[in-house]
């Protein structure tokens, strides 16, 4: 076995794998044994099958595969050893695979291209300025959030005459033009309709102010013209319903209305647990601390943006750019090259990001502890419990959570990054210059639009 290594540029390499029979005969002789002890062929009893049947009916495939893990590994060692940094995966040289001959050669020489990591400096300095925004709370801000706790604890009525935002329930059929109910046509016994989601006006003005046991006619395509939703009121398939057309009736068995929670006791007592918070005046200060962690989130994400933006752009890096596009046509068998042009340029920054953020945890020894990970699995859990309502979880529901988490190993690398990516954040905070800036959230909001 030997591996040699010819530099294109400071990008692109080729690797040279030569293997002769030495290297791969014995393993190709273990497993055509192992394949005579377990072969079932007719008339022959087992383990006693003639080896030479067993090698010319599976000989040249195990040969093959033999070979390819013997390369596969002996490249692995070799990137290990030799301290490589790649980019993307080594890719087999189609153009000098295709001359090599299984059949004929006992000897090999197979070529691989590499895409080097390129050097990275990340040229930031106390003379680059970065804003920090602390975003006022305002008054329409505590409305919107008091709003969301009375919708979200409120509850549906039953009211005797409808209104715009109702919910109402009863019998829907197909009608003629002379208003009589046709027999074999769609009908329901009982479906639900609501009120403020039909599109045309004059449709949605007959639908107000009736009461139960009323019908009202109308032209269901016309209230409704979206298939998915006339699907959902007929109990039907989308595709059921595409070319339907005519008046329907409707008559009313029951109509229901939302009402937002009051604010008060019982109100602060589902939220936040009885006796937590006991007048409205303490209810507010809990709604303000609220908008005041998630401004703060808002502001740091910004910030992060920022930072990394600013990194980006004032560190130069080159990629083997024609290398890394031919391994991601590689990696995804369903792309085509014209896909992978148009989406390059998004890839190219994220890698050129993971190339500032790994360089600067690198040379500052960033390392993540099982106890971190543990806590920001946590962080996430609660955060996304509170956003469903769950505020009765106990730390111990919430930590086994986390755990169960952490064992999935794609959930486990997206935690592990985030935390990494928070750390280089403050890193490269400490090279810039930060500028505390106060913006209302109009001015905050704008921010994303350039």
């Amino acid at each position: 076995m030997n591996i040699t290594r010819e530099n294109i540029d400071d990008l692109n390499a080729v690797l040279k794998v030569k293997i002769d029979k030495s290297d791969y005969e014995e393993k190709v002789e273990t497993v055509l044994k192992d394949y005579r002890k377990k072969a079932n062929i007719k008339g022959f009893r087992p383990g006693m099958v003639p080896i030479g049947m067993i090698k010319k009916m599976y000989g040249k495939a195990v040969q093959i595969d033999e070979i390819n893990k013997v390369v596969s590994e002996n490249i692995q060692k070799y990137i290990t050893d030799e301290k490589l940094e790649l980019l993307g995966d080594p890719l087999p040289k189609a153009d000098e695979q295709e001359k090599i001959d299984f059949d004929t050669q006992e000897d090999f020489t197979f070529s691989f291209e590499i895409g080097l990591t390129p050097p990275v400096e990340v040229n930031l300095t106390q003379k680059n300025k970065v804003n920090e925004y602390e975003i006022a709370i305002d008054d329409k801000m505590r409305k919107e959030y008091l709003e969301n706790y009375t919708r979200r604890y409120g509850e549906l009525r039953k009211v005797n005459q409808t209104e715009e935002k109702d919910v109402i329930k009863g019998r829907i059929e197909a009608i003629d033009n002379d208003g009589n109910v046709i027999p074999e046509g769609p009908a329901v016994d009982e479906t639900s309709l609501g009120i403020d989601i039909i599109k045309d006006k004059k449709i949605k003005e007959e639908f107000i102010g009736k009461s139960i046991g009323d019908s009202i006619d109308f032209d269901l395509k016309k209230a409704y013209p979206n298939d998915t939703e006339i699907a959902g009121i007929l109990h039907k398939k989308k595709e059921e319903v595409e070319n339907l057309e005519g008046n329907y009736r409707f008559t009313l068995n029951e109509i229901s209305r939302f009402y937002p929670a009051e604010p008060g006791k019982e109100l602060f007592d589902k939220i936040f647990g009885e006796g937590v918070v006991n007048t409205e005046e303490e209810f507010m200060k809990k709604i303000e601390e609220e908008i005041a962690v998630n401004l703060k989130r808002e502001s740091e994400f910004k910030l992060m943006m920022d930072i990394k933006a600013l990194a980006m752009e004032k560190t130069d890096i080159r990629l083997p750019e024609e290398f890394l596009k031919r391994w991601l046509l590689r990696i995804n068998e369903k792309t085509t090259e014209e896909q992978i042009d148009k989406e390059f340029d998004s890839f190219r920054k994220d890698l050129k990001w993971q190339l500032i953020r790994n360089k600067i945890a690198g040379d500052n020894g960033v390392k993540i502890s099982e106890e971190e990970l543990q806590k920001e699995a946590e962080n996430i859990t609660r955060y996304q419990f509170q956003q469903y309502g769950l505020f009765y979880a106990t730390e111990e529901q919430i930590a086994n959570y986390a755990k169960e988490t952490l064992k999935r190993d794609e959930d486990a690398k997206r935690i592990a990054d985030k935390i990494l990516e928070e750390k280089v954040i403050v890193l490269m905070k400490e090279l810039v210059k930060i500028e505390n800036k106060s913006v209302t959230i109009e001015e905050f909001n704008k921010l994303f639009e350039s």
